[in-house]
């Protein structure tokens, strides 16, 4: 529909329709224009943010894959972050517990290794969803503010269509036409930018959230093997295993147990 107003502005500009958008915004002055540009800023800096966002998401969401298939088959952390990208949220999880290990035990004052290594985690993960949940604010503003500033846009046409009215003394077509076709385009505008901002808005939010899922169950697995010097480690089968064949017992079937051949 965007596409759709710019090509008919190009076509009102070549002299074949005097009601077109590039007209209305030469006659809307100082004003129109202003609320048009703000608009179509907030228009393509959403779309950027959106398909930022979403391969930021898209890189975590693959970490976490090979996460599953490979770390926790190594026989130590630090050679289980070794197999992790460098920039892998994940292995700062990790690089950050480590760091919290070795401090523990340089600290004077006595303090619960448990609760140490929690809070360093927990800052770990809070560090990446705020870096996650940057620029979804500029999102949920242009989808609350977008409308509105379109229908100040509405609203500066429709009175510039009441002042030609009240200056000619009748209310023809040829009068009007200009400033209301100019006030129904910046009401069009600003639906068509605040929809699709809340629309990525939720939908990235959605994603993030699942993300701090994943990465808080990480985050504890991490807080268990080190609590526990490695005894504690998430039951994760190989990557291609099957799982083992369950048995049945004579209690299960009601039948007896067959002797081996």
């Amino acid at each position: 529909m965007f596409t759709t107003l710019l090509a008919e502005g190009g076509t009102a500009a070549a002299g074949s329709n005097p009601y077109g958008l590039i007209p209305a915004l030469r006659e809307g002055g100082l004003i129109s224009q202003t609320v048009f540009g703000i608009l179509v800023l907030f228009l393509f800096v959403s779309l950027y943010i959106f398909f930022t966002k979403l391969f930021e998401q898209q890189k975590i969401i693959n970490q976490g894959k090979r996460v599953r298939g490979a770390f926790w088959h190594s026989n130590s952390l630090r050679e289980g972050a070794a197999k992790l990208d460098k920039n892998s949220a994940y292995r700062q999880i990790v690089d950050d517990g480590l760091a919290a290990q070795e401090q523990h035990a340089k600290l004077t004052d006595p303090v619960e290794a448990h609760d140490w290594l929690h809070g360093s985690l927990a800052r770990s993960e809070a560090e990446i969803n705020s870096q996650l949940g940057g620029g979804l604010a500029f999102l949920a503003t242009v989808g609350a503010t977008a409308p509105f500033i379109g229908l100040f846009g509405t609203v500066v046409g429709i009175y510039r269509a009441l002042i030609k009215i009240g200056a000619s003394g009748s209310a023809s077509i040829d009068q009007v036409a200009g400033p209301v076709g100019e006030a129904l385009i910046m009401t069009a505008l600003g639906l068509i930018v605040a929809v699709p901002a809340v629309l990525a808005y939720n939908f990235l939010q959605r994603r993030n959230k699942s993300i701090a899922e994943n990465l808080n169950a990480f985050s504890n697995d991490v807080l268990g093997y080190l609590a526990s010097n490695g005894a504690v480690r998430p039951d994760v089968k190989a990557a291609g295993t099957k799982p083992a064949a369950k048995t049945t017992t004579s209690g299960q079937t009601g039948g007896v147990p067959k002797k081996p051949a």
